[in-house]
């Protein structure tokens, strides 16, 4: 890269804020930087906008707790509601069949 105009380097520049530019391009632009000082401040905000995305949100201990407790509350919930319609249908076909069998003893 011999001819670096300032479009080109803009078009590179998120390639070099974030560290994904090769280090010729890398070295190209940091060259330019200096040579442009408008330019370089423009990297610097860049820069430090892009590092803000960084952060890892706060971990509370004690949110991951409740919300654990919270699932585990409706799995609980789910489990028994399967369980008393499985009992339903199983007591339902029970009944039918010894109804079918008391129906049939009486008609003989």
């Amino acid at each position: 890269m011999t001819d670096l105009n300032r479009n080109i380097v803009m078009d590179l520049l998120p390639l070099y804020i974030s560290g994904e530019a090769s280090p010729e391009t890398a070295e190209a632009i940091k060259k330019y930087l200096e040579t442009d000082t408008e330019l370089a401040e423009i990297a610097k905000e860049m820069t430090k906008t892009n590092s803000l995305g960084k952060v890892p949100p706060p971990f509370k201990r004690e949110d991951a707790l409740t919300t654990y407790n919270e699932a585990k509350k409706w799995m609980t919930i789910r489990s028994v509601g399967i369980a008393i319609v499985i009992g339903t249908v199983f007591m339902c076909l029970f009944t039918s069949i010894a109804f079918s069998t008391v129906v049939d003893s009486l008609t003989k």
